[in-house]
């Protein structure tokens, strides 16, 4: 059965007509080509799909506000009906360039091969645009949800 959505995706206004069993994740890689979205365990266990739903919103300096951090291969398409999505390719600026945290990965050589870097990002956007100071064991437990099969 399909159902027309719609949804705000990187701060552009999106309809898709999607099936109602169709995750997020596939709605996003393969309707939309936002390729940052990765499949990997497909089951909500690697964080790799992870991306922002509502909240979402950029201050003047391309900086994420707030947003809640989702693994978009058990979240359904349907239910991001009437949401604002982010996505990695969301965080760029308007000419390109990238938003702090990104460029923090970059600078501090935290990235690899890059397939769980963009829900890693996203998570470190949450975190960040949360405002809360957190211990490093409430920091571990934030990102614990991310599996790099680079490292570990």
């Amino acid at each position: 059965m399909l159902k027309i959505i719609s949804m705000k995706v990187n701060g552009k206004q999106r309809e898709l007509a999607v099936d109602v069993r169709e995750s997020l994740a596939d709605a996003l890689r393969n309707r939309l080509a936002l390729t940052s979205v990765k499949k990997g365990c497909e089951v909500g266990e690697c964080g790799a799909c992870t991306v922002l739903v509502d909240g979402v919103s950029v201050d003047s300096c391309n900086v994420l506000i707030n947003g809640e951090a989702f693994n978009s291969c058990i979240y359904l398409a349907v239910w991001a009906d009437g949401k604002s999505i982010l996505t990695v390719e969301g965080l760029q600026g308007e000419n390109g360039e990238l938003n702090p945290i990104q460029q923090a990965f970059i600078d501090e050589a935290a990235v690899q091969c890059g397939f769980c870097t963009p829900g890693l990002i996203l998570t470190a956007v949450e975190i960040v645009g949360s405002g809360k100071l957190y211990t490093r064991e409430e920091l571990r437990k934030l990102i614990s949800g991310h599996l790099c099969r680079c490292t570990g």
